[in-house]
């Protein structure tokens, strides 16, 4: 199975600097964690097996920002189908067979 699991994550209550800080330290965890992912302009894309597993990336990412924070955003959209795996690479190629090579 694969579970794609988009996600935009971060403080609400820290100011007008932007938030690619804490961006930083989710994708240092997803990036230990071993977890297949691709940062995109608006949010985080992780590949996994389970529900289970892309439910704990989630939880993960709440768990290190949580520290610096009082107050969340989190928007998650998610993409599951039996009998994939690879799925967001598959996604892409499916368009560039069609069009050529994008911009990723």
């Amino acid at each position: 199975m694969s579970v794609m699991l988009n996600f935009a994550i971060f403080p609400t209550d820290q100011g007008d600097h932007g938030a690619s800080e804490y961006v930083s330290m989710v994708l240092e965890m997803i990036s230990k964690s071993g977890v297949s992912y691709k940062l995109n302009p608006m949010g985080t894309t992780i590949e996994t097996a389970t529900m289970d597993e892309a439910l704990e990336m989630v939880k993960k990412s709440y768990e290190v920002l949580e520290p610096h924070s009082n107050r969340i955003y989190c928007a998650i959209t998610m993409d599951i189908r039996k009998g994939r795996s690879g799925g967001m690479q598959q996604k892409i190629d499916s368009i560039e067979k069609r069009i050529g090579k994008v911009n990723h």
